[in-house]
C-alpha cells in the first residue's frame, strides 16, 4: 500500500425510521458533501483502488455518492467497521493486504478521528495539516497519508468539505 485514505460518512439523517444507529440514511447534505470531497480527492490524485466500507448503511450510501469520482475503485463492505475503534480499522487495512496502490476506509467516529491522529503524530506531518487534523474530523472528512518503503505513514492532506464549497458537517 502506498496511501492511505481515511474518510468519514457524510452527514446523515439523525433518527432512522426503523433499524436503529445502524440504518440511519444520509441526509442529501451528507450526499453533496460527500461528491465534493471524492471530487476534490480525486482531482488532486488521490483515487483508491480499494475502499473497506463500513457496512452501516450511511456509510454504503457514503461509498455511493463517492464512487462516481473513482472509476477503478473496487469496494469491500464490512461489518466489522461499524463503529470500529482505531485498532480495528487499522486491523482491517492491514487484512486487506493490498500490495500497492489506495486504500481508503469510509467509516466512523471516534475511530477514524483517533486513527488519524495516531498516524499523523508519528509522521512528520505539515504542521497546518496537523493542526487541522487535531481540531476536528467532521463528517465528509478525509485524511490522506503517503505510506513510505518501510511502511510508515505520513499525513499529506486534510481534506473539509467546507472547504470545497460544502457544509460540512458535526
Amino acid at each position: 500500500m502506498d496511501r492511505l485514505i481515511l474518510m468519514r460518512h457524510g452527514k446523515a439523517e439523525r433518527h432512522a425510521a426503523q433499524g436503529g444507529d445502524f440504518e440511519r440514511a444520509l441526509a442529501e447534505r451528507g450526499r453533496q458533501d460527500v461528491a465534493l470531497i471524492a471530487s476534490a480527492l480525486a482531482s488532486e490524485g488521490f483515487a483508491p483502488d480499494l475502499a473497506l466500507v463500513s457496512a452501516a448503511r450511511r456509510t454504503r450510501e457514503t461509498w455511493e455518492a463517492a464512487a462516481g469520482a473513482f472509476p477503478g475503485a473496487t469496494a469491500d463492505v464490512q461489518r466489522n467497521l461499524y463503529h470500529a475503534e482505531a485498532q480495528e480499522v487499522l486491523a482491517a487495512v492491514r487484512e486487506a493486504d493490498a500490495p500497492a496502490g489506495t486504500v481508503m476506509v469510509v467509516g466512523h467516529n471516534p475511530g477514524l478521528h483517533d486513527l488519524s491522529l495516531r498516524l499523523a503524530m508519528g509522521s512528520a506531518a505539515d504542521p497546518a495539516e496537523l493542526s487541522k487534523l487535531r481540531s476536528r474530523f467532521p463528517t465528509a472528512t478525509a485524511a490522506v497519508f503517503d505510506i513510505d518503503a518501510s511502511g510508515a505513514p505520513r499525513l499529506a492532506r486534510v481534506f473539509y468539505a467546507s472547504e470545497h464549497g460544502g457544509h460540512g458537517g458535526e
